[in-house]
């Protein structure tokens, strides 16, 4: 039994800005993203090797969440493609109609839906797979039990490829992203901290609270260090800041969602799916589904 886990912003933005062909519905509206979603999704459960038996998929509707009142910097929905924003409802609707539980994230990001079903039901089930490429989900990775899936570059991370790209153990990820910051989410880092003298400074030191404020007590060499320190030193409630907004909370609420067994697929509800199908005009895709609800 697997939990998987789909950043279904990530998907959305995906097949937005992908080259397959637009899609239009009957009465005009661009649908692409969410045919695509759609597409994505059911060669997502058709796959043999994914064995899906529990899955979600969670949205950020909207961008905006709590982060943006803690720091005015922070990503927000400013050049979002009006065609894609007003896509962001009837993808959730897409999702439902193949009979996946949909979390429509409205305070909290969909990331923190996604961190808080893997800390909730890891015990439950044999692995947790992230779906998403990510950084942020890093943090969320544990050994082989928790682990990342790219399914664009079909890669799967456990914690020792996580610690291997980012040079950081999952555990560090939100202090080496307020230190180098992250340009996709608005977070801005300290000025001269690259992603390599970061991740050096945290092998060593693990957290923010530990580093010195000395260069001069470091135990690791890292180009710089003297300004670097100076500007942690003088910036470290900055980084807090930072760490905090790179932090993903693991009590976000779950919509519909009680146990673990709500999250289970039992196939695509038919005639709800045709239907909407139907609506937009995807007569293509009402003959993909293998598998049929009961």
């Amino acid at each position: 039994m697997r939990l998987h886990l789909v950043d279904g912003t990530y998907e959305l933005y995906r097949a937005h800005y992908s080259p397959r062909p637009g899609t239009t519905a009957p009465d005009g509206r661009d649908v692409k993203a969410t045919a695509g979603v759609m597409d994505s999704l059911l060669a997502l459960l058709h796959d043999e090797q994914e064995a899906v038996t529990h899955v979600a998929v969670a949205f950020d509707n909207p961008i905006r969440s709590f982060r943006n009142a803690l720091f005015a910097g922070y990503k927000g929905d400013e050049g979002v493609p009006p065609e894609l924003r007003a896509q962001f409802d009837l993808v959730e609707e897409a999702v439902a109609s193949l009979g996946v539980r949909v979390w429509s994230m409205k305070d909290q990001e969909a990331d923190d839906a996604l961190a808080t079903a893997a800390a909730r039901w890891a015990g439950e089930v044999e692995q947790v797979r992230l779906l998403t490429p990510d950084k942020d989900l890093g943090q969320c990775v544990r050994g082989q039990h928790v682990v990342q899936v790219d399914r664009r570059q079909q890669k799967v991370m456990d914690a020792e490829a996580v610690k291997a790209k980012l040079g950081v153990a999952p555990e560090s990820i939100p202090d080496l992203l307020a230190l180098m910051g992250d340009d996709a989410d608005g977070i801005p880092g300290l000025a001269g901290f690259g992603a390599k003298g970061a991740a050096a400074v945290l092998q060593a030191y693990g957290h923010l609270e530990a580093i010195p404020d000395s260069a001069a007590e470091w135990t690791v060499k890292v180009r710089g260090a003297d300004k670097l320190a100076a500007t942690l030193k003088a910036h470290r409630e900055d980084a807090r800041l930072y760490r905090t907004l790179a932090t993903l909370v693991e009590d976000a609420p779950l919509p519909g969602t009680a146990s673990l067994a709500d999250l289970e697929w039992k196939g695509v509800p038919e005639a709800r799916f045709k239907a909407f199908c139907e609506g937009l005009g995807l007569k293509s895709l009402q003959r993909r589904p293998k598998r049929w609800a009961a």
